[in-house]
């Protein structure tokens, strides 16, 4: 098996997916890969409610620019204590958690996607759906899912 060259990982600002970010930028170190972190956000009102709902006081990280830049601010952070930074980019890309991954892993030709094994929450899934399990399903290229719990 090759080395990969491009890896994506997503974050959403909980523990779980800045433990991804750290796993990501270690793969990516080991193989001399550049890492790619993506948030999904949304910049309007759609889907407010629900996710108010659902998500009472975290709500506020999944609507917006500001909460993703801020997720991908502290991860771009964690990812550079063991990647230099020009082997680092981030992207917050309005839309659902996995079509933003899959488009990311499109868009720069990733060969390896990472994601952690829960979100904000058990309760988000039923929002937003299962991110590790959908992008493990939907993904054409390899998935490696840290578990953190």
């Amino acid at each position: 098996m090759s080395a990969y060259r491009t890896v994506v990982v997503g974050t959403d600002g909980s523990d779980t997916s800045y433990a991804a970010v750290d796993r990501a930028a270690a793969v990516a170190a080991a193989t001399d890969a550049t890492l790619v972190i993506g948030s999904a956000y949304h910049p309007d009102d759609r889907n407010i409610e629900a996710a108010d709902d659902v998500l009472k006081g975290e709500s506020y990280l999944v609507h917006g620019w500001t909460p993703a830049e801020d997720s991908l601010r502290v991860a771009r952070d964690r990812a550079g204590v063991t990647l230099p930074a020009d082997r680092i980019e981030t992207e917050a890309v309005d839309g659902a958690p996995v079509e933003v991954l899959l488009g990311l892993v499109e868009k720069h030709g990733a060969d390896l996607l990472v994601v952690g094994n829960r979100g904000l929450g058990t309760l988000t899934d039923r929002v937003l759906g299962s991110v590790p399990s959908d992008a493990a399903r939907r993904s054409a290229v390899d998935v490696l899912i840290v578990h953190t719990s």
